[in-house]
């Protein structure tokens, strides 16, 4: 299945959000590890991952994190999980944890129903360059 590496993190993101694609690269930049590889939601490889977890795209649309050995992680869950990966200063977003999930998902759900509004959209999906392009999948 997707081919994605045993010791890698899937960041699977909106293809067309600004925010979203602004979070990717503030992300490859911070990815001193090399743990994560990226896919936006409309690629073939976001599909094949919507499909295999059911996903309602209409209540879950942004970010997602997937694992080999962990599964799937969505909305603030995958956010504090994908900073708390980027080591210190991020990690210290773990602490973020111990507010309850469904008041995280709340202000998580907000800004993500307004990102069109606020950061914009793109026609199509961000298209890396080739020294990012091993990092896509």
């Amino acid at each position: 299945m997707i081919g994605l590496a045993k010791d890698k993190q899937l960041i699977l993101f909106d293809g067309v959000c600004n925010l979203c694609n602004s979070s990717v690269v503030y992300v490859i930049k911070r990815d001193k590890k090399d743990k994560f590889r990226f896919a936006p939601l409309q690629s073939e490889v976001g599909k094949e991952i919507i499909k295999k977890y059911n996903i309602d795209t209409t209540k879950t649309d942004s970010i997602l994190l997937y694992s080999a050995e962990n599964g799937l992680s969505y909305k603030s869950t995958a956010a504090l999980k994908i900073a708390t990966g980027l080591g210190f200063p991020q990690s210290m977003m773990a602490i973020f944890f111990i507010i309850p999930s469904f008041i995280r998902n709340w202000v998580y759900d907000f800004i993500a129903k307004n990102r069109y509004k606020w950061y914009g959209k793109k026609e199509s999906c961000m298209i890396p360059t080739p020294e990012l392009k091993s990092k896509f999948l």
